[in-house]
């Protein structure tokens, strides 16, 4: 399984910088790639002042959300990989 390296620069930045919960690279309908911010670290809620952030990648197959988003992909024709990143907030 390989993945473009600017796949995975593109989801990660969207968190770091974007300041997005969660970025989606839809790469096939059987293949994504997904940041996720964390903001609570062992069940405590951030600090104003926090210095570590810590993103999570998962690349591998879609989840039930990301699945209904690729019917819906598919049903208006967009060709993958999707250019787009989907953002969460």
């Amino acid at each position: 399984m390989k993945v473009p390296r600017n796949a995975v620069c593109g989801v990660v930045v969207a968190c770091l910088e974007v300041g997005a919960k969660r970025a989606t690279k839809y790469m096939s309908p059987d293949l994504v790639v997904r940041a996720t911010r964390r903001d609570w670290h062992d069940g405590k809620p951030p600090r104003k002042d926090a210095r570590t952030t810590e993103v999570v990648l998962t690349i591998g197959k879609p989840n039930y959300r990301e699945r209904k988003h690729i019917k819906l992909l598919k049903a208006a024709g967009e060709p993958f990989p999707v250019k787009k990143v989907e953002l969460k907030w």
